[in-house]
């Protein structure tokens, strides 16, 4: 059942609303200020937020750019005001407001209002808040100041980190709220139709995760989706987990696309270095997926977090969200064990494997052989499932079959569950 929040000092509009919502299927619950909107907050994630804009403590705009300021508004939300002015509402929609609706609200408009707003909040993929899963260390803020500078402007980002690093998230603070969102992988569609994927984002953000592996084909897509993007006013925010400028050194990757992407070209790093930064990155991975409801309500004991923080995680926040996740749905009561990180956690690499990289070889025999060391290592970790694997290692199923196939690792497509 889909879950409103009614914020609303008059308890005569709670009461009618609630009334009127409960009679068409939503579980409402009610807020009589922002502060007790603010405390239910943090507890779970509605589907939804009716909220009024005049409040005796805390108005609705101020509760409205708390939540965006804190990676909170990740929910639809309505506004409703008795005294509304264009202004006013148009202020709301640039904080993250889906809509605004006038008192006295019509039934047939409330109602329509709800259905898009609750769609609509359907429709876009639920990611952890923007900035609070990055993480405070000085690396990182050096990171947020940039994101913060570029996010006023169109023109496409080139993110470059290892595998798993936090591409998605750091291209979730440059998209406008409000605004369509498309995300792709290798696809046929860039070799095909790159102008169709411009279409479907238009006016919002196209995230094309890992353009390092792309094919000549599909590096030509991209060089006409970048050319074009500002006809659709898209923003395109690009990931590579190689160096471009390596590969274009190399002959393997086209100069073009580099020219058009390299002005804003921002290094993430990886988890290892922002240990400090962990257990409140596992925190607020956590929070999301109980807002989600995709695991129970659980917390980390802080035994748990110290040996999240001193663990290597070569997979980085890919291998980290993963890891919460397994925790959340195994752990035994609330609080998750020291006892319970320590098993779910994967031993370190046998040093065997290590020493089997021959590090006088070419690099890219040399990348060959780590690759297959890695993808072997997160194999055995999944017990050989697939999709788990894709979702460690940050990579899309059809690239990591690819991927498998040219390091010569063999698996059985019955393990992709």
């Amino acid at each position: 059942m889909r879950q409103i929040l009614v914020v609303d000092d008059e308890i005569g509009i709670r009461e009618l609303l609630s009334e009127i919502l409960s009679d068409e299927g939503y579980d409402v619950q009610l807020a009589e200020n922002a502060g007790a909107a603010r405390t239910f907050r943090t507890q779970t994630r509605p589907d939804l937020v009716l909220l009024d804009i005049w409040m005796p403590d805390t108005d609705g705009i101020t509760l409205l750019k708390e939540w965006a300021s804190t990676g909170q508004l990740t929910m639809p939300v309505v506004m409703m005001s008795g005294h509304g002015t264009i202004d006013t509402a148009v202020e709301a929609t640039r904080i993250g407001a889906y809509d605004f609706l006038e008192k006295p609200i019509a039934l047939q408009k409330l109602l329509a209002t709800v259905g898009r707003a609750i769609t609509r909040g359907e429709q876009q993929p639920r990611v952890t808040a923007g900035l609070a899963v990055l993480g405070r260390t000085p690396v990182v803020q050096e990171i947020k100041q940039r994101l913060q500078r570029i996010a006023g402007n169109r023109a496409p980002v080139l993110l470059q980190g290892a595998p798993g690093c936090a591409f998605e998230a750091c291209a979730r603070v440059l998209h406008a709220p409000n605004m369509p969102w498309n995300a792709v992988d290798q696809d046929a569609q860039i070799v095909e139709a790159p102008l169709d994927l411009l279409q479907a984002a238009r006016g919002g953000s196209l995230f094309v995760r890992d353009i390092a592996e792309f094919s000549r084909l599909e590096q030509r897509g991209l060089y006409v989706l970048l050319s074009q993007a500002e006809r659709y006013n898209v923003r395109v925010i690009c990931g590579a987990t190689r160096m471009l400028s390596d590969l274009i050194a190399g002959g393997q990757f086209d100069d073009r696309v580099y020219q058009l992407l390299g002005a804003n070209a921002i290094q993430l790093p990886q988890l290892r270095e922002q240990r400090d930064d962990i257990p409140e990155i596992a925190g607020a991975m956590l929070k999301e997926l109980v807002e989600q409801k995709l695991v129970p309500p659980r917390q980390f004991s802080t035994a748990a977090l110290n040996a999240l923080r001193t663990h290597d995680w070569p997979g980085n926040f890919s291998e980290l969200r993963s890891i919460v996740q397994t925790l959340a749905n195994t752990a035994a009561g609330e609080q998750i064990s020291l006892e319970e990180t320590q098993r779910a956690l994967p031993r370190a690499a046998a040093p065997n494997a290590a020493a089997s990289l021959h590090l006088d070889a070419p690099l890219r025999d040399a990348r060959d052989a780590f690759e297959r060391v890695y993808f072997e290592y997160h194999l055995a970790k999944e017990g050989g499932n697939i999709s788990r694997v894709a979702d460690a290692v940050g990579l899309e199923r059809t690239h990591l079959y690819r991927k498998l196939k040219h390091l010569g690792i063999r698996i059985s497509r019955k393990n992709d569950e």
